[in-house]
């Protein structure tokens, strides 16, 4: 029986944003059970719940805003927490983005796993697709499928000699998101770092914190953590997006160039479509997995 997870005990970080450049300094807390995620703006005193429906902006990272207080970058924490099945959690910081670390997720599941997990009276609910369902949005696609487990495809292309296109599969749990995911780094091109800083972005923004591509390839001296990195990252983006649905998605998503935006407008999407999806409790998938097998 999965039951609902939260953290044992307070634990804090500190960093400077990706994009505001500003330090901020974060505390994570315990939280009860059916609380959700909750970002709390210490310096406004103003809650922001990680859902959909408080979402500002999805320009170069994602957004999350209310009453005239926002945070930027949330999408690297919320795919750590949940990678590691954090369904509760409280998160007080004193500045307006969460701190980019190494600008993976590696960093982030270090410092919820120092707080250690801690198991809530509850189970937790699963969003679990039972039919089809087909976003489009210019260029990108994200679909959904019913599947006996949590995976994700994810197709990336860059007309760059170094980046092409990329795919990857992967059956999603607490294991291969920390060994195959969480480390890969934010990216960016040279060539587009003069446009972000004019747009009040990247202020933050160096090769200690993110791969950057020039002409002739990667200019960060440590080389890349995997040799698709690339298509990597953007599935841990896309993990701490879908996360703003509220559930766990108990399916196949499938999804090709697809950025913030297009993720978010997807999770709308679907959560519009109640004919494609059911809630369902983590005993519910145990036993239609058995029966599964057990026709296999």
């Amino acid at each position: 029986m999965r039951l609902q997870r939260t953290i044992k005990q307070e634990v804090s970080f500190a960093g400077i944003g990706l994009h505001t450049g500003a330090h901020v300094s974060v505390k994570l807390k315990p939280a009860s059970r059916d609380s959700g995620i909750i970002f709390h703006r210490i310096d406004k005193n103003v809650m922001i719940r990680a859902h959909v429906g408080e979402v500002s902006d999805t320009a170069f990272a994602t957004s999350l805003g209310h009453n005239g207080a926002r945070i930027k970058t949330v999408e690297h924490f919320l795919a750590a927490a949940s990678g590691l099945g954090i369904d509760n959690l409280i998160i007080e910081l004193d500045g307006p983005e969460i701190p980019i670390l190494d600008g993976s997720s590696t960093g982030l599941i270090d410092i919820i796993l120092r707080g250690g997990i801690a198991k809530q009276g509850k189970r937790r609910s699963y969003l679990r697709i039972t039919k089809p369902i087909f976003f489009e949005d210019g260029h990108s696609e994200i679909a959904a499928f019913p599947h006996n487990g949590r995976r994700l495809t994810y197709r990336i292309y860059f007309n760059h000699h170094l980046l092409g296109e990329q795919k990857l599969t992967l059956e999603l749990n607490e294991e291969t998101f920390a060994r195959e995911v969480a480390p890969a780094r934010t990216f960016g091109f040279v060539k587009d770092v003069e446009y972000l800083r004019a747009n009040g972005l990247a202020k933050g923004g160096s090769l200690d914190n993110a791969v950057i591509l020039g002409d002739d390839g990667v200019l960060n001296k440590s080389g890349l953590r995997f040799k698709d990195e690339f298509v990597r990252h953007k599935m841990l983006d896309f993990i701490g997006d879908i996360s703003l649905i509220g559930f766990p998605i108990y399916g196949h998503l499938v999804a090709s160039k697809a950025g913030h935006s297009t993720n978010i407008k997807f999770v709308k999407n679907l959560l519009s479509a109640a004919d494609c999806w059911e809630i369902v409790s983590d005993t519910d998938i145990e036993y239609a997995r058995v029966n599964a097998l057990a026709y296999s």
